[in-house]
């Protein structure tokens, strides 16, 4: 062995003063976070003016000055952890190196967080401090700047520590990156959620009490069978489930379809106008689909005008309820199982489809015993979001819900209803965490230790086999009929911003488009003279800074995931889902009651609604992932670092490339998301921070449908630029097999 190298359990030899260099970087960026940057952030001071101030004021000074000079020593603590993992650089054996990166890393951060929780704006947060200690001279206000990089830096020597220590085969990349990516989550996930699920077990005198729990928890309200006793209704937590196990159903079965339509329906020119209009609905801004929805459907819409004047069937309301939220449910998820699916489908190695046929099986039973068996992982994958899609939907039930209660709409109503019942409303979404955990074990279950593996390192120049005539028909009678579908119900909604007032006066018009959108040449040059154009250029700003950080931290955990093993792993993975089973507006009330004061002081600054956006839309990004990695064969990573690679060399240089449809659904998605949505952000917009959605709602409620509408056609062409330009830059996943004869 070369003197200076590190044996790992894989077999290769890792550098070891590589990650010493590494790792001493990250100390001197820590220190240099200390000196050249603010500590705290005033928010009513931009960066650079925050920055020209490191110096000086007490508000704006450097964490060293902070420590020196403004009488707040506990940062310190930073400073001496720095020092200690430092020392631990210059250290030889691994396992002294690690104890001192270990000790300084903890030491730092525990004296960091520990304080930041501990002492408020005011001096102590809580009185039995101030009773103990004495009063504080001064507080402290939220972490800035300098505080981040250092905390960072602290975290990523606390991974090199416990890699050095033995832990993650020694590999320092991958404990840093476990380590990093659980404290995100737990700061912006597992923190807001438990600070606001907390209030399911405090009574209305805010002590805890377990008879306010279980009075919240077994409601008839929420758990009631009288639907099937010949009752009105059941209750909401019942309505969710069923809701949620059609609608994630529907949704899988219709992108299974359209996903093998586009990649095996034998016609390569097809393939693109089936995606575009597979993807129209997930880049729709929201209410279109409900208002094409009702302008088709509702008591006014065109179905029930043609049944009136055909068989004199009166007017009904009978599309609002259980059949109008599924049929909404279905057009806004249908495209994340696409997106998910798609990219399964193209991984399933042609080869093994050849070789069954080989051995005399039809096509038909290859695509049964072969091609279907190697999409479970995507299958299993599509169903659970759209699952947990489904209960923490929000936008659809309250358009088109009427009478049919379910959970989300019901947390809504406890928050911001007349009867404001904190306490009922974090019991609700508490059962609704609880439908997400038992549908992620299920899944866990139904995958078992199942293989499906069909990516390899080896050449693939088969040709990709057709569906079975059968399975093509029944592809066609689902798919087809859907996309048609979803083109007439938005040329319903979108004819709207083209007419004067939809319902009265249909004359062709522009003048919704102008009072959004006008453009003037004043005095000073051009002029933004429309009145959304400020929440359009928030929102764009905003979602590109979102959609790379969600769809790299979703693919980075969803690695982690596949490849690595570590204690707390399912804990992991549920952190990482966690997000999508609370509802929009409880993870904004959330985050408001988490964020409100320091150390963390992000309400009404647009980063908090930059991390909304990325944790929201984290697990897309995480299953996306976790369907293709199980496609990949591990012997790709191995072969990688037998060749002395490191692991974030091989990430980024074998199994990136691979992962380019994960990557492209992750992208789109995040952006698209947080193009258009509406209850995650609605408590968190500022008037400095409109956005879209909160321009276009305040729209529908003055009733200018028309402006909100132009609104959403503008969104429309913008996402599926970006959508466009998102697939161009990433590419397509070159697999080295041949195409279809009759695709050419």
């Amino acid at each position: 062995m070369h003197q200076g190298s590190l044996p790992s359990a894989r077999g290769s030899v890792l550098p070891r003063g590589g990650a010493r260099r590494v790792l001493a970087a990250w100390v001197w960026l820590g220190l240099a976070a200390y000196v050249l940057l603010p500590w705290y952030l005033p928010q009513d001071q931009g960066l650079w003016r925050a920055w020209m101030g490191i110096f000086a004021g007490a508000d704006t000074a450097s964490g060293l000055v902070q420590a020196a000079v403004h009488g707040r020593p506990w940062l310190w603590s930073g400073v001496l952890g720095l020092a200690l993992a430092g020392i631990g650089c210059l250290m030889t054996g691994a396992r002294r190196q690690g104890t001192w990166l270990f000790a300084g890393a903890a030491l730092g951060l525990a004296g960091l967080l520990g304080s930041g929780f501990l002492i408020g704006s005011r001096g102590w947060a809580f009185e039995t401090l101030e009773r103990s200690f004495g009063e504080l001279s001064v507080g402290q206000l939220g972490f800035g700047p300098g505080a981040a990089v250092a905390l960072l830096a602290l975290l990523v020597l606390l991974g090199g520590g416990i890699a050095r220590l033995g832990a993650f085969r020694g590999d320092v990349f991958v404990s840093a990156a476990v380590v990093s990516c659980a404290a995100l989550l737990a700061l912006f996930v597992a923190l807001p959620v438990l600070r606001s699920l907390a209030g399911a077990v405090l009574d209305d005198d805010g002590a805890v009490s377990a008879v306010a729990l279980a009075q919240r928890l077994f409601s008839e309200r929420v758990w009631g069978l009288g639907c099937l006793a010949g009752g009105v209704r059941c209750g909401v937590a019942w309505n969710t489930l069923f809701l949620a196990v059609l609608t994630a159903t529907g949704t899988t079965v219709l992108g299974a379809a359209i996903a093998l339509l586009a990649e095996r329906g034998g016609r390569a020119r097809l393939a693109r106008p089936l995606n575009v209009l597979a993807l129209l609905p997930i880049i729709t801004p929201p209410f279109v689909v409900g208002l094409g929805l009702v302008l088709l459907f509702g008591r006014a819409g065109l179905v029930n005008q043609f049944l009136e004047w055909a068989f004199g069937i009166p007017p009904t309301r009978w599309f609002y309820g259980l059949f109008g939220i599924w049929l909404a449910q279905m057009f806004a998820f249908t495209p994340i199982a696409f997106m998910i699916l798609r990219g399964v489908v193209q991984g399933i190695s042609p080869s093994l489809e050849e070789a069954a046929q080989t051995l005399r099986a039809s096509r038909w039973q290859t695509f049964r015993s072969v091609t279907l068996p190697l999409m479970k992982p995507g299958l299993a994958n599509a169903f659970l979001v759209g699952f947990v899609e489904s209960i923490a939907d929000f936008g659809n039930p309250i358009v088109v819900g009427g009478s049919y209660a379910v959970l989300s709409t019901d947390i809504f109503f406890a928050i911001v209803g007349a009867q404001y019942d904190q306490g009922r409303a974090a019991a609700l979404a508490l059962v609704l965490t609880v439908f997400a955990l038992g549908a992620f074990l299920v899944q866990q279950r139904v995958l078992g230790g199942g293989h499906y593996t069909t990516v390899t390192g080896k050449g693939d120049t088969g040709v990709p086999l057709p569906l079975p005539e059968g399975a093509r028909r029944v592809v066609h009678m689902l798919a087809l009929p859907w996309l048609l579908f979803t083109l007439v119900v938005y040329l319903f909604a979108f004819s709207g911003g083209f007419v004067q007032t939809w319902g009265r006066d249909y004359t062709p018009t522009l003048d919704h488009f102008r009072t959004a959108f006008d453009l003037q040449w004043g005095v000073g040059g051009l002029v933004w003279a429309g009145t959304a154009w400020n929440s359009l250029f928030t929102t764009l700003k905003l979602a590109a800074i979102a959609a790379p950080l969600c769809a790299g931290t979703g693919l980075l955990i969803s690695w982690l995931l596949a490849r690595t093993r570590f204690a707390g792993q399912r804990a992991f993975e549920f952190a990482a889902l966690l997000s999508f089973a609370i509802p929009g507006t409880v993870l904004g009330v959330s985050y408001i009651l988490a964020f409100n004061v320091p150390p963390f002081e992000l309400t009404g600054t647009a980063l908090i609604i930059v991390l909304c956006f990325v944790f929201r839309s984290l697990p897309v990004g995480v299953r996306a992932g976790t369907a293709s990695f199980q496609q990949i064969d591990r012997n790709l990573d191995e072969a990688s670092v037998m060749l002395r690679a490191g692991t974030a060399t091989t990430l980024r240089r074998v199994v990136l490339p691979l992962l380019k449809p994960a990557l492209v659904a992750a992208l789109v998605y995040s952006f698209v998301r947080s193009m258009t949505t509406v209850s995650a952000v609605i408590f968190l917009v500022t008037a400095e921070n409109e956005l879209a959605t909160t321009y276009i709602i305040g729209r529908v409620g003055n009733g200018d449908y028309g402006v909100a509408l132009a609104y959403c056609t503008v969104l429309i062409g913008l996402m599926s630029l970006a959508t466009a330009l998102i697939q161009w830059l990433v590419g397509e996943r070159r697999l080295g097999r041949r195409a279809q004869e009759g695709a050419r």
